[in-house]
């Protein structure tokens, strides 16, 4: 991740947690009053543009709350059926 996209991330959530709507006009004050260099005003844009009627306390309580993965099959499922196959075949001999 850039520094100019750190800045806005950091401006972002200063400006959640004092409950202040997030706008660009005020996420480029902050990184000016921090004096964070070489940051475009376009990633305020897009960063205001994303978080646009969005709660970003909600969206940080809600981080890796998805699903849990599918359960990986029985290991010995693979390896009992091939044995009945070659039990199978010694029979037949």
């Amino acid at each position: 991740m850039s520094t100019a996209e750190l800045a806005v991330s950091y401006a972002a959530l200063i400006l959640a947690d004092d409950g202040v709507e997030i706008t660009a006009d005020k996420l480029n004050t902050l990184i000016k009053t921090a004096a964070v260099p070489d940051v475009e005003p376009i990633w305020a844009q897009l960063f205001a543009r994303a978080l646009e009627g969005k709660d970003v306390k909600d969206l940080l309580t809600n981080v890796g709350s998805g699903g849990g993965a599918a359960a990986a099959p029985a290991a010995g499922g693979a390896a009992a059926a091939g044995g009945e196959v070659a039990a199978e075949k010694e029979e037949e001999k």
